[in-house]
């Protein structure tokens, strides 16, 4: 009897040992550093959302020199965070980046400027020096510019570009009369610093009719080919997906879960509480499946405006709901 129990056990373990090894790897690739903008993943990740579809992931941080397009052209991730600008920009340069998912609806980003720079509307940005995001984020700004007739090359008569790094401090310290920031985010560092809302005119990317998609996910059009791969995606969209929602309920655990693998120790409790719940305010009315009107507008804002427009051709095959139809459904 005993030798029949410890083979039953055995057995157990085998089984047990198999469905441990059927996991399926999936790596994400982040547009920026761990913090609340994300924290959709990460709680999917903690409740076992991911474990629960059979999913073992890896959540790769990004930073100010990491560019999502570069780590999945080089094999570094199954699926990346992204910008649209920056997604479809780099497609029409040969790499084609396929959206999958779309889980911000809307657009969170601004430009923030000193009143005492003399800005008061767009109109007083000739002449002054902007600080400006890279790596495939200075894509939205740059069509705004051509929208608004504006060089980005210094001349006269137009704006001169600073190269924006991690932190506010060229607001701060009058190395320019606006800086690129997040309302879930460098907006607050500037207010944390000591400038006041009564200091500050906020242009809105939405309110000036510029707005693009913000944090979708994106594959490599050819994967998607391989239906073991569409499987995976699948199941990571619906899990990511029920993340985001159990984050928008539970803004403030949420952040606490965002804080729990921030392996930096750079985040703060009350920072990313304030930004969990202004980034919930963005994804709120997203099942995760794109709206093609947004879509739409924001290729229509990409290819508007000068002689240098960010894409020079309306994409084809740039977004698929394959992936969403059979995991929203």
């Amino acid at each position: 009897m005993k030798t029949m129990i410890k083979s039953l056990s055995v057995a157990a373990m085998g089984v047990w040992a198999g469905m441990a090894q059927a996991a399926d790897d999936v790596t994400l690739q982040l547009k920026w550093v761990t913090q609340a903008q994300f924290a959709g993943y990460y709680v999917a990740q903690d409740k076992g959302f991911y474990e629960a579809e059979g999913l073992n992931v890896t959540i790769k941080p990004g930073g100010p020199d990491i560019a999502p397009a570069q780590v999945i052209a080089g094999g570094g991730a199954d699926v990346v965070l992204d910008w649209m600008p920056s997604a479809l920009a780099s497609r029409e340069k040969g790499l084609p980046l396929v959206n999958i998912a779309q889980p911000f609806k809307s657009s969170g980003m601004m430009l923030t400027c000193r009143k005492d720079a003399g800005v008061s509307s767009p109109e007083d940005f000739a002449g002054k020096t902007l600080g400006v995001w890279f790596f495939g984020n200075e894509y939205p700004f740059l069509s705004w510019m051509n929208k608004l007739g504006l060089g980005t090359d210094g001349s006269d008569g137009g704006v001169t570009v600073l190269k924006q790094g991690f932190n506010v401090d060229p607001i701060l310290q009058g190395q320019a009369a606006c800086v690129s920031t997040m309302t879930y985010n460098e907006y607050w560092q500037i207010i944390d610093a000591g400038l006041t809302p009564d200091d500050l005119v906020v242009f809105k990317y939405e309110d000036q009719g510029v707005a693009t998609l913000e944090d979708g996910m994106y594959v490599l059009e050819e994967n998607l080919k391989d239906p073991a791969f569409e499987d995976k995606m699948v199941r990571f969209v619906r899990a990511s997906m029920k993340g985001w929602k159990w984050a928008e309920e539970n803004a403030e655990e949420a952040a606490l879960i965002v804080l729990d693998n921030d392996a930096s120790g750079a985040q703060t409790e009350e920072h990313q509480i304030r930004m969990m719940g202004e980034v919930a305010k963005l994804t709120a009315g997203s099942n995760g499946a794109l709206d093609p009107a947004d879509y739409e507008r924001t290729v229509a804002s990409l290819m508007s405006g000068g002689s240098d427009p960010v894409i020079t051709a309306a994409p084809t095959g740039a977004w698929t709901h394959a992936i969403t139809d059979k995991a929203l459904k």
